[in-house]
């Protein structure tokens, strides 16, 4: 079978590999459809140090259930799913709380172990979510990274009402926006790239800023009356808008951090302890994909703007290379297989 073989940081193809042989605890996906993540990208670039060469790459991915053995969940041959890319240990002290995806020995799918992009896969069957048959494959891996949105609204308690800066117009941040309006708060996008603030806008998020045209603090002050936002959720990994995210805050208000920046970022924790703030960090998702999925299939979430470009799966070892050389042409690039 083929899948989209990372050798080496630059180096990326479709490789003719083994089909995957049958174990206890797993099942055999025939692979349908998958996208294109920043963290693929990453691992493409060599930026990502937690990634191993060389590696499969995959982590959002959807297929069809081709072997499967008894298990807990009531899952059969011809089943629709989405895989769960964050294998857990279970047994360590996040774990035993329910936070699985801090868990100790976590492994994620194309960076530490080989992920999904190839024809056929297996996975931890307890690890696979169902989705109604009628979805769409070109909607069904977009659950994934619509989880780790989830778990940074999650994470912050967004509320009705509140206001939520946003930092980052990607993916994510655009998704995290989409759910903030869901979730009836008022999401403020904030972005250097105006293109993504002005397709923001055509889905909805009436407030948007463009650091390097407008004074941000002044911007969300007017927004709010003063108030400022009572969740800030930072999505890009800056180093500056890791800093920022300080200013941003209201007074008792509470910061998520889900972007991963390259290096330290030093903060004033006068401005911490004064405001008394909340920060908190927001890694992957736990438990989100059932409602991802419910969002996406109601409609209520249009994950599908969030997507670029429709590739082949033999297009999609090129794709990853097109997205790192030209990342402000692409949010999201799906292939179905």
């Amino acid at each position: 079978m083929k899948a989209v073989y990372l050798e080496a940081p630059g180096k990326i193809y479709m490789k003719d590999i083994e089909m995957p042989a049958s174990k206890p605890g797993h099942a055999i996906v025939k692979v349908k459809s998958a996208s294109i993540c920043g963290s693929d990208v990453g691992a493409y670039r060599g930026h990502n140090v937690l990634v191993t060469y060389p590696r499969i790459l995959g982590h959002e991915v959807a297929g069809e259930i081709f072997e499967i053995g008894p298990n807990d969940k009531g899952l059969k041959k011809g089943d629709k799913v989405i895989l769960d890319p964050y294998i857990y240990c279970g047994k360590c002290y996040p774990c035993s709380i329910g936070r699985t995806n801090c868990c100790e020995n976590l492994q994620v799918l194309g960076v530490h172990v080989d992920g999904g992009m190839a024809e056929y896969f297996s996975h931890p069957d307890h690890l696979l979510h169902k989705v109604p048959e009628d979805m769409s494959w070109d909607l069904i891996p977009l659950a994934e990274p619509l989880t780790i949105a989830l778990h940074s609204i999650h994470r912050g308690q967004v509320k009705a009402g509140e206001t939520v800066a946003i930092i980052g117009a990607g993916p994510i941040g655009l998704m995290a926006a989409l759910v903030a309006l869901e979730y009836g708060a008022t999401p403020i996008l904030i972005d250097i790239l105006e293109a993504r603030l002005d397709y923001a806008k055509s889905l909805g998020v009436t407030h948007t800023v463009n650091p390097s045209e407008t004074n941000v603090v002044e911007a969300i002050k007017d927004i709010t009356g003063g108030v400022m936002a009572q969740v800030v959720i930072e999505a890009s990994g800056a180093n500056r808008a890791i800093r920022d995210t300080l200013d941003y805050a209201s007074f008792a208000g509470r910061i998520v951090f889900t972007g991963w920046p390259k290096a330290d970022t030093e903060l004033p924790t006068a401005m911490i302890t004064k405001k008394e703030l909340d920060l908190r960090g927001s890694r992957t998702s736990a438990g989100e994909f059932q409602e991802a999925i419910e969002l996406i299939y109601s409609g209520k979430i249009n994950v599908e703007a969030t997507v670029s470009k429709n590739v082949s799966f033999d297009e999609l070892a090129q794709s990853v290379a097109d997205q790192s050389d030209t990342p402000e042409k692409f949010l999201k690039i799906i292939s179905v297989f």
